[in-house]
C-alpha cells in the first residue's frame, strides 16, 4: 500500500511518526491531512535510506534544490560534491536534472548518496535517449514515457515531475491568446511541440491512468508539473496558465482517488501584487493538494541576482500558501550553476522559507530567531555564529574584521546600542540595591 492509502485506512505508518516528531506535530495531524490529500510525504519504498519528507498543510516550508548535468557540463564528481552541499546546507529535497553524459549512472549514484528525496523529470531522459536512437522528438511514443518512469520508480526517485496538464487544449488556449515569451518550461515545450508536430494528446494525459499504476507501485509521488508556468512577468496569470491548472486539479483528484500522492507545481515569473491569488487559486482548484512554486521571480531584470528575486517571491508565496520552494541560482538564465551559486540557493531559498514559517506561525519557527536575539542581548558571538543559517560565512566575516574590544562589533564598536543598554541597565540596578 502507499502512504495515502495507510492514511485513508487510518493506519499509522514509521514514515508518518518520524515526520510528526520533525514537524513537532502530532501523528493525528499528519495521517489527518495526509488523508484528505493535503500533506504528502516523499519516499519512494525502494529509497530505503531516505529521510521520510512531509511537505503539505501546517508543516514547515520545504526547498529544492536543482542539480544534474548538461551536454556541454558533465561530471558526475561535480554533481555528488552539489548534492553533498545541497544537504549540508540544509535542502530538504533533491532534483537530478541531468540531461548529459551517463545519465542513468548519475541518477543512481545521486540517489544512493541521498539521504533527503530524490526528485526527476523523466522525459529528460526520454528525449536524450531518443536522439541516441537517432529518432527526433515527433517520433516520441508513449511507450518511450512509460519505459523512462518506470526506470526512474525502479532506482528509487521518490518524486517526478510530469507535464500531464499539457494538453491539445492547453496549446490551443496559448496559441489562441498569445505570449510574450511563450513556453519557458523544457518539459512543458517538449510536450507543446509533440502536440503540435503530431497533432495527438499527450501521452501522460491521455494514459493518464498507466502513470498511476507505476507511482502506485513504488508510492512514488507525481509533482504535477506546471508547463505553461510564466516565463516573464507580463505572461503571469493568463489563459494557458489557468487552463493548464485547472486540470492539473482534476488530474490531483484522479490520483488521490488511486490512492498516488500527488502535489502540484507552479509559477514562475510573476508580479508580486498577483503571488498571493495565485496561491489562493491553486488551493482552491486543486482539493488543498501541496504546492510547490519556482520561485516566484518578481522581476526579470536581475541576472546574476535571481536567487533574490525568487527568494523575494518565494517568501511571499510560502507565506500565502505555498508549501514547497524550488530554490533558484545566481546563475538562472546564464549558465549551468557550480558548486558555489548550489549553495547560495539553496541559502537564500531557506531564508525565504523561513521567514514564511514565522508568518505562518509554524510551530517552533519563530523559537529560533527568540534564541539569535538572546545571543545578541548578550553580546555572545559564538552562540551568534552557531545560531546563523551559514555559521561558516558568519565566522568568517566576524574574524575578518576584530573589533578592538571583543564584545562589539566594527560597525558601532563602544558605541554598540545594546552594549549601552545592557549597561544602563545593570547600573540602575546596581543603583536600586544600594538604595535598599
Amino acid at each position: 500500500m502507499t502512504q495515502l492509502e495507510y492514511a485513508k485506512k487510518g493506519i499509522i505508518t514509521e514514515e508518518m511518526r518520524r515526520v510528526a516528531a520533525d514537524e513537532k506535530v502530532t501523528v493525528e495531524f499528519i495521517i489527518s491531512k495526509m488523508a484528505a490529500g493535503e500533506i504528502v510525504i516523499t519516499k519512494n519504498k525502494n529509497h530505503s535510506k531516505v529521510k521520510p519528507t512531509g511537505i503539505g498543510a501546517g508543516l514547515k516550508t520545504k526547498v529544492n534544490a536543482n542539480i544534474g548535468s548538461s551536454q556541454d557540463v558533465c561530471d558526475i564528481k561535480m554533481e555528488l560534491e552539489k548534492l553533498e552541499l545541497c544537504v549540508k546546507h540544509g535542502a530538504d529535497a533533491v532534483m537530478d536534472l541531468s540531461t548529459g553524459g551517463d545519465i542513468r549512472e548519475i541518477r543512481k549514484k545521486i540517489v544512493e548518496a541521498s539521504p533527503v528525496p530524490i526528485g526527476t523529470v523523466p522525459i529528460y531522459q526520454t528525449m536524450v535517449d531518443i536522439k541516441r536512437d537517432g529518432r527526433g522528438l515527433k517520433e516520441m511514443t508513449g511507450d518511450d514515457l512509460f519505459k523512462t518512469i518506470e526506470e526512474h520508480g525502479e532506482q528509487g526517485v521518490d518524486f517526478i515531475t510530469v507535464h500531464c496538464g499539457i494538453t491539445k487544449n492547453t496549446v490551443n488556449e496559448l496559441l489562441q491568446q498569445g505570449r510574450l515569451l511563450n513556453i519557458v518550461s523544457r518539459g512543458g515545450s517538449m510536450h507543446a511541440a509533440w502536440i503540435l508536430n503530431n497533432e495527438k494528446e499527450n501521452p501522460l494525459f491521455e494514459q493518464y491512468d498507466r502513470l498511476l499504476d507505476i507511482a502506485y507501485k513504488y508510492d512514488m509521488t507525481l509533482s504535477l508539473g506546471d508547463g505553461m508556468r510564466p516565463g516573464c512577468l507580463s505572461d503571469a496569470t493568463d489563459r494557458a496558465q489557468i487552463h493548464e491548472l485547472i486540470s492539473l486539479g482534476a488530474l490531483a483528484k484522479r490520483a488521490y482517488d488511486k490512492n498516488v500522492q500527488v502535489m502540484i507545481e507552479g509559477p514562475g515569473h510573476m508580479p508580486l501584487n498577483q503571488i498571493a491569488m495565485n496561491m489562493q487559486i491553486q488551493k482552491k482548484l486543486c482539493n488543498n493538494a501541496p504546492f510547490y512554486v519556482l520561485g516566484p521571480l518578481v522581476t526579470d531584470i536581475a541576472p546574476g541576482y535571481d536567487h533574490i528575486t525568487a527568494a523575494i517571491g518565494g517568501a511571499l508565496a510560502a507565506a500565502s500558501g505555498a508549501d514547497f520552494l524550488c530554490y533558484v541560482t545566481a546563475a538562472e538564465h546564464l549558465k549551468l550553476p557550480g558548486a558555489e551559486e548550489v549553495k547560495e540557493g539553496v541559502i537564500v531559498s531557506r531564508i525565504a522559507a523561513h521567514a514564511a514559517d514565522i508568518a505562518k506561525g509554524i510551530p517552533g519557527a519563530i523559537e529560533w530567531d527568540n534564541k539569535m536575539a538572546e545571543a545578541r542581548k548578550k553580546l555572545d558571538w559564538d552562540a551568534q555564529i552557531k545560531l546563523a543559517i551559514n555559521p561558516e560565512r558568519a565566522k568568517k566575516m566576524r574574524e575578518s574584521s576584530r573589533p578592538a574590544a571583543e564584545d562589539v562589533c566594527t560597525m558601532c564598536g563602544e558605541l554598540c546600542a545594546i552594549k549601552e543598554m545592557n549597561t544602563a541597565l545593570q547600573n540602575r540596578v546596581l543603583d536600586n540595591h544600594k538604595k535598599k
